[in-house]
C-alpha cells in the first residue's frame, strides 16, 4: 500500500460539482488500495472576495484578525470535501492545520512552518479514513494563534504533510496538465514538460510561474519529495518535478531552455543622486529589509567623473512598494539622495533552463529576437541558469511570446486550460 499526498487548488474545488468531481478522484486513488492525504485550498474566488471585504470594513486590517477571516475558506472547502466523500461510501475527515499539526512561526500573513506533527491525520489513515487537511494554515505555539502560509501555501501545506507522513508521492493538482513553457493564458502554443529539475523549477517559480508555489518547491527539494504536477480535470500525466537525487532517471539530455516565466506583480524604485561612497547602499539597503520587502534586481550605475554621485535601481514586490518609499524618503537626509522615483508600470520575463552553463551564445539569442521585435530593456539580471530582463508592464506579453518562439518552446497545438486560473 502506498501513502499518497494531493493538493487540489481553489479552481478545482470552485463549485459543488467540482468537489464531486474531485472526491470521485480521490476515492479513486483509495480504491487502488492506497492511503490518501489530501490539502485543499479555498473554493474559487473565496480568499480573493474575502480580502476585498476584510478592506471594505477597514484600511488596514489587523493582521491576526485577518489570517482568522482568510482561513475559513479552507474550513469551507475542507469539509464540504469530506462530506462528498463519505456521499460515495468511504470514511473521511477533515482538519484545520492547527488539527493536523502545522506548527508555524508566528508571523501573520507570511508564516514559515517549523514543526509538522500530524499525529491525527496519521490515526485516521490508520483507522481507514481519507484524511482532509485546509490548506494555507498554521498554528503557533507560542501565541497560540492562527497563521497563514501566504499566497499560494496550500502547495506548501501538501508537501509539509508528504515530508511529515513519508509520503511516497505528492500530487499538486491544479486546472492545467502540469508545468508547461510559459503560462498558457499568455503563450497559447506553450508545450507541457514531462519532467523538470527542481533547480529550474525553484527559477521559474521564482520569476513568476504560478503553477506551483516557490516556497513549495523549496521544501520539496530540501526534503526530497518528488512532486507530481497534473490537472484535476483530466486523466493525463503531468509534470514531474525532481530532485538532484533522481538526476540519472532524468537527465539524458535535457533541453537548452526549460521555460519562459513573466511577472507582473513587480515595481522599480530608483534613487537619483546618492552619494557614491562606501556605506550608502548598506544604510540604503538596510531601511529596505527593515520593511521586509524581497528584493529582486539591483542596479547601480557607474559615477561620472566629478559628479561624485550615482543612481541606484532595484525591483520589489508592488505591495512593498509603499512602506519602502516611506522610510526611504524619511531618511532623505541622511542618505543625501537628490531624487526618489517609483515605476509599477513594469513587467519581469525570465528565461530559464540548466542547458545554458554548457550553452554559449544564449543571451546573443535573446537579446536579438528582442531587438528585432522592437522590444526596449530597462534593466537586466542573471544567475547561472536565468537571465531576467525588466520591460514596459504593456509589452509584456508580447515579450514572453517573442521569447518563447525565439528558443524553439512553441509547440504543435494550443495548450489546454480547463478553468482559466491556473491554480
Amino acid at each position: 500500500m502506498s501513502l499518497i499526498v494531493q493538493k487540489y487548488g481553489g479552481s478545482s474545488v470552485a463549485d459543488a460539482e467540482s468537489i464531486k468531481r474531485v472526491a470521485r478522484r480521490i476515492v479513486a486513488a483509495k480504491q487502488a488500495g492506497n492511503d490518501v492525504v489530501v490539502a485543499v485550498s479555498a473554493m474559487g474566488d473565496t480568499t480573493d472576495e474575502l480580502i476585498d471585504l476584510a478592506h471594505e470594513v477597514s484600511p488596514k486590517p489587523d493582521p491576526r484578525e485577518f489570517d482568522m477571516l482568510v482561513t475559513t475558506g479552507e474550513r469551507v472547502s475542507m469539509a464540504l470535501l469530506a462530506m462528498a466523500i463519505k456521499a460515495l461510501g468511504h470514511d473521511a475527515r477533515s482538519y484545520t492545520g492547527s488539527q493536523a499539526g502545522m506548527i508555524t512561526d508566528a508571523t501573520h500573513g507570511d508564516a514559515r512552518i517549523v514543526d509538522v506533527t500530524p499525529v491525527r491525520v496519521r490515526e485516521a489513515l490508520d483507522e481507514g479514513a481519507i484524511a482532509i487537511v485546509a490548506g494555507f494554515q498554521g498554528f503557533n505555539r507560542d501565541s497560540r494563534d492562527i497563521t497563514t502560509l501566504g499566497r499560494g501555501g496550500s502547495d506548501t501545506t501538501a508537501v509539509a504533510l508528504a515530508a511529515a507522513l513519508d509520503a511516497d508521492l505528492c500530487e499538486i493538482y491544479s486546472d492545467v496538465d502540469g508545468v508547461f513553457t510559459a503560462d498558457p493564458r499568455v503563450v497559447p502554443k506553450a508545450h507541457k514538460l514531462h519532467h523538470v529539475s527542481s533547480e529550474e523549477m525553484l527559477e521559474l517559480a521564482g520569476s513568476g510561474a504560478k503553477v506551483l508555489h516557490i516556497r513549495a518547491v523549496e521544501y520539496a527539494r530540501r526534503q526530497g519529495v518528488t512532486l507530481h504536477v497534473r490537472s484535476s480535470f483530466s486523466d493525463n500525466e503531468g509534470t514531474i518535478v525532481y530532485n538532484p537525487d533522481r538526476a540519472e532517471e532524468f537527465e539524458v539530455e535535457e533541453p537548452m531552455i526549460a521555460g519562459v516565466a513573466h511577472d507582473l506583480s513587480q515595481a522599480k524604485i530608483t534613487i537619483a543622486g546618492v552619494p557614491d561612497v562606501p556605506g550608502k547602499a548598506a544604510e540604503i539597503f538596510t531601511l529596505v529589509a527593515e520593511q521586509g520587502a524581497n528584493i529582486d534586481m539591483i542596479v547601480q550605475n557607474v559615477s561620472e567623473v566629478g559628479t561624485g554621485v550615482t543612481d541606484i535601481s532595484f525591483t520589489l514586490p508592488k505591495n512593498s512598494a509603499g512602506p519602502v518609499l516611506d522610510v526611504l524618503r524619511a531618511a532623505s537626509d541622511s542618505i543625501g539622495y537628490g531624487d526618489l522615483r517609483l515605476d509599477d508600470n513594469i513587467g519581469k520575463i525570465s528565461l530559464v533552463g540548466s542547458g545554458m552553463r554548457t550553452n554559449s551564445g544564449v543571451s546573443a539569442q535573446l537579446f536579438t529576437a528582442l531587438k528585432d521585435a522592437g522590444i526596449n530593456i530597462d534593466m537586466i539580471s542573471t544567475s547561472e541558469i536565468r537571465i531576467s530582463i525588466i520591460v514596459r508592464a504593456d509589452i509584456v506579453t508580447e515579450a514572453t511570446r517573442v521569447v518563447h518562439t525565439a528558443f524553439g518552446l512553441d509547440g504543435d497545438s494550443d495548450a489546454v486550460v480547463y478553468a482559466g486560473t491556473g491554480r
